[in-house]
């Protein structure tokens, strides 16, 4: 994990529902910007299908996502995923400010061909991460992209987002699909999660 400490754009205000952050360390150059809203996606990080998977979160998420990435992909692509998911998460949580009006909870099932994944959402404040996926054996990349780099991109989103995200791959044995319906999934129940329903604070405790 990078160890220098972020370096953040101010807070946007709660009714534009945007984040923004540029994060830079000796590893990566990372600037994200989100709006919670549909949008057009604009992904560069240097590795093909770790762009196209963050399309599908804009896309299936209903945000607008800019995500610029640069960093020392000839060591590794883990701090280049593993930041961007700190990025996108901190961004995240700048657009969701208090969660007054928002439903909180999103749940989504998503096929892709024979993969079946699950994934449920809860903008609790608290950062927590269950991930039952035992991936189809043999293959470990797609392209550049190490599939075990997946875990690792939604423990930092969800530990810099502070909030909890179940995933269960049902089945599937094309190791594509998989992970491609893992993304989706995470991106429809975060949609559900982040939608307006009033104005009141979604929790019995007074915040979140």
């Amino acid at each position: 994990m990078s160890r220098r400490a972020a370096v953040k754009t101010p807070r946007a205000g709660a009714a534009a529902r945007r984040g923004a952050v540029a994060r830079r360390t000796k590893e990566t150059d990372v600037a994200v910007e989100l709006r919670l809203e549909p949008g057009e996606a604009a992904i560069s990080t240097g590795l093909p299908f770790f762009d196209h998977m963050l399309d599908q979160i804009s896309r299936h998420g209903g945000m607008a996502l800019t995500v610029r990435a640069k960093g020392d992909l000839q060591v590794d692509a883990h701090h280049t995923v593993e930041d961007v998911g700190i990025g996108l998460g901190e961004a995240l949580r700048q657009a969701l400010e208090d969660k007054a009006g928002l439903a909180r909870y999103g749940h989504a099932v998503v096929p892709l061909d024979e993969a079946l994944v699950e994934a449920v959402v809860d903008l609790s404040g608290r950062p927590h991460l269950t991930f039952n996926a035992k991936l189809p054996s043999g293959k470990k990349f797609i392209g550049g992209y190490d599939v075990d780099l997946t875990q690792d991109f939604l423990q930092a989103l969800v530990n810099h987002a502070r909030i909890c995200v179940h995933v269960n791959v049902r089945y599937g044995r094309n190791l594509h699909h998989v992970v491609e319906a893992i993304f989706k999934a995470t991106a429809r129940a975060l949609r559900a999660a982040t939608a307006r329903e009033g104005t009141a604070l979604p929790s019995t405790k007074g915040t979140l």
